[in-house]
């Protein structure tokens, strides 16, 4: 099956959109997760939305932690698994969200993880509620995660902001300072709230 030049050229653009945004949240993010990270000693991650998963881009964390890092920097995982595949998927319309379950089986990672799709539109009518997103040992058991959005000049989801840490260690006060991290970094990408 051969390719309509066409195809292929706006695939490079919108490849290199993305590369390009990716460079300018990296950028724009650094700081601030640093920060956030020097505030909650737990790993902090960046991460976009690439199809029907999520794409950790940059990762701020200490080894003495005791923790073990195990998704590097390119690392993926399934959107309806982790906390800011869920603000991604929280955006789309229900129609999508359906589609991406039937287009995944939406298989689950632990006893914890949403398999079903009536569960998922609940998780996802409560982030919309809340503005933020969580894992609760979906994806890991042992570690939990919060996430709030980072948005662009457009207004446009383009990114999460996450704070992972062992099940017992994620604190709710943190969840202030991470919405307030991802506002900032929002408002340097030219985000007008």
């Amino acid at each position: 099956d051969t390719l309509d030049p066409g195809d292929t050229r706006s695939r490079l653009l919108e490849l290199g959109n993305l590369v390009k945004a990716r460079l300018d949240v990296r950028e724009a993010a650094l700081g601030p997760m640093r920060d956030l990270h020097k505030l909650t000693h737990q790993p902090v991650n960046l991460s976009m939305r690439q199809g029907d998963e999520i794409v950790y881009i940059e990762r701020t964390y200490s080894e003495h932690s005791g923790m073990q890092v195990v998704r590097a920097i390119g690392g993926r995982a399934p959107l309806h698994l982790t906390s800011v595949g869920k603000l991604f998927l929280a955006l789309d319309d229900p129609q999508r969200v359906r589609a991406y379950a039937t287009r995944t089986g939406l298989a689950g990672h632990t006893r914890n993880s949403i398999t079903e799709l009536p569960a998922l539109e609940r998780e996802l009518a409560n982030v919309r509620r809340l503005g933020s997103a969580r894992d609760d040992e979906e994806l890991e058991m042992g570690v939990r995660c919060m996430a709030a959005g980072i948005f662009d000049d457009q207004g446009k989801l383009v990114a999460g902001l996450s704070i992972s840490a062992p099940a017992d260690r994620l604190e709710e006060g943190w969840l202030e300072r991470l919405r307030a991290t991802a506002a900032q970094i929002s408002v340097a990408l030219g985000h007008r709230p």
